[in-house]
């Protein structure tokens, strides 16, 4: 019988590399991690890893297992978190992921009234950008990922296998140094901004930034690319260019000599959080999920 404990093991096994660097992920000894990657080849009956030297590598049996591990262990914590919960132990935790300007804005809010109605549970955040928050999610490396995409762009079958929970719909603005010529207008069409150098964000903001561009017409010409929104913010107050920034990056970081433009034809990015089918009925999950919602109305 393959035990839990054991699919832990193997996972941090094959994720670190070595007997020794998994012990110290596990906080256990090299030995202890030894006696219970034996224990596992000896319940499935079959090599699961291949050691040459200092360098360990897995078996086609051992790639099969890690891949039903990360399921297996997601069924069983969403099992021990449910079962802890209908037994009045009232505690939980949450490991949550979140895209930084979501971090700023939607999590603080909904992270407070979550401690205010369940104070024992535990939240734990870190800070990724999509699609490397989605893949941790199904790595099983978190429980909650805050996540967003943009209309038109990709197709509704990146999240097929998860629980999708709509937050809001994030419309892009224009920011242009306060002594910029449209400075002053209600709205500028994209293209008004061909002619200007461009500070762009992440790489999935600066691929949808490029498409929108071509799609007025003209390829944007990039002189600073930084993932930090009060690095963007600082770019274009200092007169080194404009950008197009989400709503929720302007609410995060107040902008000094510079001024925000509504942005024609509107870009929006869906704003969601995102779990795994089994995690969702976790109540502690669930609870998150609905603070998070709440945080995203008001």
């Amino acid at each position: 019988m393959i035990e839990a404990r054991h699919l832990r093991v193997l996972r941090a096994v094959a994720a670190t590399g070595s007997f020794s660097a998994a012990g110290r992920e596990l906080g256990c000894t090299q030995p202890a991690v030894s006696q219970q990657m034996k224990a596992l080849e000896a319940s499935v009956g079959t090599p699961l890893l291949i050691r040459t030297g200092r360098e360990m590598r897995l078996t086609q049996a051992g790639e099969a297992l890690v891949r039903h591990a990360v399921g297996i262990i997601a069924g069983l914590t969403a099992a021990e978190e449910e079962v802890a919960a209908i037994a009045g132990l009232r505690a939980g935790r949450v490991r949550l992921v979140s895209f930084p300007s979501g971090s700023s804005t939607l999590v603080p809010t909904a992270l407070a009234a979550l401690r205010a109605a369940h104070p024992g549970t535990r939240v734990s955040l870190e800070e990724a950008e999509p699609p490397h928050s989605v893949g941790m999610l199904r790595e099983g490396d978190c429980d909650v990922a805050l996540a967003f995409r943009y209309e038109g762009a990709g197709s509704a079958e990146e999240w097929d296998d998860l629980v999708v929970r709509p937050l809001l719909s994030d419309r892009l603005v224009g920011l242009v140094p306060e002594g910029h010529r449209l400075a002053g207008a209600e709205s500028v069409a994209i293209g008004e901004l061909a002619g200007d150098p461009w500070i762009a964000g992440c790489p999935r903001c600066r691929g949808q930034l490029v498409e929108a561009c071509e799609s007025a017409g003209f390829t944007p010409r990039i002189d600073f690319a930084t993932d930090d929104y009060p690095a963007v913010v600082g770019l274009v107050g200092a007169g080194l260019g404009v950008a197009v920034l989400p709503e929720l990056a302007i609410e995060s970081v107040r902008p000094k000599r510079a001024r925000t433009v509504t942005v024609e034809p509107a870009l929006r990015r869906e704003i969601v959080a995102l779990t795994l089918p089994d995690l969702a009925q976790v109540p502690a999950v669930a609870a998150t999920l609905n603070e998070l919602a709440r945080a995203a109305a008001r």
